[in-house]
């Protein structure tokens, strides 16, 4: 296959548990944004309405095939692509307000990448993460690389964390302190590794400590490959008395010490591949349980927690359409879950009690959901992209189309929408 390569936040370290600082505008650091929750910065100004020849401020055809979200760091925007059958990975760095592509590099070479399985997922799925000077590319077991965002040389790069990922990686890596945190979760092993972001060195590893119940006399899976992997990404969660890395996989969450990996609490269910990502209150912690019969689990937020939580932790459970891929977001005292199929739920925080449920697409979901003050944008896999009003009747204040769907969940600068469709990154501005 033809390469596409050519010459050519500091984020928070922690979420407090009550209100998140407040970020600068033009940064989205993270695929879920500065604080890691879906919200859009204080005071952003985006459209609400736009299509190919309205709002458009630009619209740059990306090449190769992936759904990672672009971050954002000042006048840079950074994303990943790939080869369709994997066997090139590469990064781009755009030109935020004109769209030109300041640079394009091919990171790893595959010779025989896994399958993916499904048509679903792409080589290029995890998101990139990015801080001042620095930004890093994570493909899975594939490769991680840390580059200079002025130099654009290459700091240093990992390909030895080993994983099957069995429908490819989609986990995207997280910034603590000193370290870049990498979660694997695949059919043959579940472990996170802590990575010193200035060199790239291991700092500390740690196993899942799941039991699965599926083995056979021998210690082999009996299930296939399914039941044992996720693709979610670590929240952090601080107050007094406690630091929290909230890190589900298969079949589980858990809270683990980000400094050193030790396990603190864990809470167990019977779904898989878990996506949509945690939010949390400083009340509650909500998760997704994943596919299967998915669930959205209110638990109580509790300090002193340790070990296996009671089921007395349980606050609430919602098992009507809830997501296997969206993460949701919470406004006020609503929290809005999109199902994969389309709908959209408004849910109390507090009891989990729906409060209303409309169908926003006949298109499947993947992308995640965006708030920006009182308004929620969602997109789907056809290119509609649907903004509703927050509130306790169901509001839609604008239906829009563009040329392509989106798997990726979009950006923000805080002046625009940053939107990448399955062929083209756009700023959509006022």
């Amino acid at each position: 296959m033809k390469s596409f390569c050519s010459p050519v936040k500091h984020f928070l370290p922690f979420l407090a548990a009550s209100l998140a600082c407040p970020a600068l505008a033009a940064n989205w650091p993270d695929f879920r944004g500065p604080n890691l929750d879906g919200h859009a910065p204080s005071g952003s100004k985006l459209p609400v309405t736009w299509s190919e020849s309205d709002h458009v401020a630009w619209k740059t055809a990306i090449p190769g095939k992936g759904w990672s979200t672009p971050v954002i760091w000042q006048d840079q925007i950074w994303l990943t692509t790939a080869t369709e059958d994997g066997k090139e990975q590469s990064v781009l760095c755009l030109d935020r307000l004109s769209g030109k592509i300041l640079h394009q590099q091919l990171l790893f070479k595959n010779a025989a990448p896994a399958p993916l399985g499904n048509d679903r997922n792409t080589y290029a799925s995890p998101s990139p993460v990015i801080e001042e000077g620095r930004v890093y590319l994570h493909f899975g077991s594939y490769g991680t690389a840390c580059l200079d965002t002025k130099t654009f040389a290459t700091i240093w790069t990992r390909r030895d964390l080993p994983c099957d990922h069995y429908r490819g990686p989609a986990s995207s890596p997280v910034l603590h302190g000193n370290l870049l945190i990498l979660t694997f979760d695949g059919a043959d092993r579940q472990y996170l590794e802590a990575l010193d972001r200035a060199s790239g060195k291991t700092v500390w590893h740690r196993q899942r400590g799941t039991n699965y119940g599926d083995l056979t006399p021998d210690g082999t899976p009996e299930r296939d490959g399914d039941m044992r992997k996720a693709f979610n990404t670590p929240v952090f969660l601080k107050g007094d008395g406690f630091s929290w890395m909230i890190s589900p996989g298969a079949k589980a969450a858990w809270a683990y010490d980000p400094l050193t990996g030790n396990e603190i609490w864990s809470v167990h269910w019977k779904e898989h591949s878990s996506a949509s990502r945690t939010l949390f209150d400083k009340d509650r912690i909500y998760l997704n349980t994943g596919y299967g019969k998915s669930e959205l689990w209110a638990l109580r937020l509790d300090p002193q927690a340790k070990g296996e939580l009671a089921p007395s932790h349980v606050v609430w459970k919602n098992t009507k359409r809830m997501p296997n891929r969206c993460s949701p977001v919470l406004i006020g005292e609503h929290l809005y879950a999109l199902s994969d199929q389309g709908v959209l739920s408004c849910l109390n925080r507090t009891t989990g009690e729906e409060i209303w449920a409309e169908r926003i697409s006949e298109m499947p979901f993947s992308a995640s959901l965006l708030a920006a003050g009182d308004l929620v944008y969602l997109f789907d896999e056809g290119g509609k992209g649907v903004v509703v009003r927050d509130g306790t009747t169901f509001q839609k204040i604008a239906t829009n189309q563009l040329d392509a769907g989106m798997f990726a969940s979009p950006a923000t600068d805080g002046e625009s929408l940053i939107v990448r469709t399955t062929t083209h990154l756009y700023r959509l501005a006022e």
